[in-house]
């Protein structure tokens, strides 16, 4: 069994976007691992493992419009299930 069991992946796409600030705010509020934050100004790239992958996306949300999620369940891939 996984910890975190929902591999998250979206794009932020705003203004004066601040990669450093968004990954710090995501691995202070939320518990996960494997996070990448990584893009400029106009488009943040995250993708975070985590159990609660709907406070992510809520939080992003707030930093610009978000598109492209992705949500997996890992634990059923690894059950050789769609994930």
């Amino acid at each position: 069994m996984l910890e975190f069991k929902f591999d998250t992946q979206l794009l932020i796409e705003g203004h004066d976007l601040d990669e450093d600030r968004i990954g710090n705010y995501i691995t202070e509020h939320f518990k996960g691992d494997c996070l990448l934050c990584i893009g400029d100004e106009d488009l943040i790239k995250i993708h975070f493992h985590t159990n609660e992958p709907w406070l992510v996306l809520a939080y992003a949300a707030t930093q610009g419009e978000i598109y492209d999620i992705v949500v997996e369940n890992m634990e059923r891939q690894e059950q050789g299930l769609k994930g």
